[in-house]
């Protein structure tokens, strides 16, 4: 009704461009914020009405943990790409051996009822070798959670320790590298798992043999079957790149800027931020192309 009795340009009307600047302006002085300035007094008797304006402060909690997670990660990974190689190895291992176990951990849970069910030997039987070493090898895979766990650990953070330290020797990762590291941590896992039998070191190259087989075939399997586009054969190495270091968001980006495997020796900080990527990444990726044997060869 008020706003009826003046025009809409004239300061007493509440409506008015002034006098909602001047309602603004006096709330914020006082250090108010915008949720809270439109909900004082506006004179008296009159109470103006709550207006919730967007606040960073009201995100979703869950978008709020996950962004702060990602930052940690990204932290971690920039911080471990600047360690020794024994020291990222041996953090790359402890990490994946954790995860290991507790995948083992709820795998033993499963089993843990086959392996009660099982007959014991009794002590003196007269057993054959073979028949001896497959009740061994049956009572291994068939362990409860505890004996799971280990066999898992082993099995992961063996295999992760050795392809972080071929990946940082050889700057790359390629199928003879995921077979190295499947051959070492199948010989380590038959001789722990106690599945080597009567022959431990014979079995264990064994399983570490048919380890690696079967590694090798699923990653040429798996590179076969996801053939990247004609346009992203140009970005395979900084593919690579942006995965190791957490940024895999960032390749759009590159694509943008037309910034290709090519021209990774030649990025500077200006070429990176004129694809808007912030500063911490930035700093992630040049510290990373530094470090590369190969790529700070060819920066000369």
């Amino acid at each position: 009704l008020t706003s009826l009795r003046y025009p809409p340009n004239s300061p007493k009307n509440p409506f008015s461009p002034f006098a909602y600047q001047t309602f603004i302006s006096n709330g914020e002085k006082k250090g108010l914020r915008a949720a809270e300035i439109f909900s004082i007094p506006m004179g008296a008797g009159k109470q103006g009405a709550m207006v919730e304006m967007p606040n960073s402060s009201n995100q979703n909690p869950i978008a709020q943990l996950q962004n702060k997670f990602k930052e940690l990660e990204i932290g971690f990974k920039g911080w471990l790409s600047k360690q020794s190689i024994p020291v990222e190895a041996a953090v790359v291992t402890a990490t994946s051996g954790l995860q290991g176990a507790a995948i083992g951990g709820f795998m033993g849970t499963l089993t843990q009822d086959v392996s009660s069910s099982m007959p014991t030997t009794p002590a003196g039987a007269n057993l054959n070798p073979q028949a001896m070493a497959s009740f061994q090898q049956a009572q291994a895979l068939a362990g409860g959670p505890l004996v799971q766990a280990r066999n898992f650990a082993v099995m992961t953070g063996v295999n992760a320790g050795i392809s972080c330290v071929l990946k940082r020797i050889r700057g790359k990762e390629d199928v003879q590298s995921s077979m190295a590291a499947a051959f070492g941590s199948g010989a380590l896992f038959s001789l722990v798992s106690g599945m080597g039998g009567p022959n431990p070191v014979p079995n264990a190259l064994t399983s570490g043999i048919f380890f690696a087989l079967v590694q090798g075939g699923l990653f040429e399997l798996g590179r076969k079957f996801s053939q990247p586009p004609a346009e992203d054969t140009h970005y395979v190495r900084t593919r690579s790149l942006l995965s190791s270091l957490g940024l895999q968001n960032y390749e759009k980006n590159f694509k943008k800027g037309l910034l290709t495997d090519t021209t990774l020796p030649l990025l500077t900080d200006s070429a990176l931020r004129d694809v808007r990527i912030p500063p911490g990444p930035r700093l992630l990726i040049l510290d990373h192309i530094q470090r590369d044997p190969e790529l700070r060869k060819k920066r000369g």
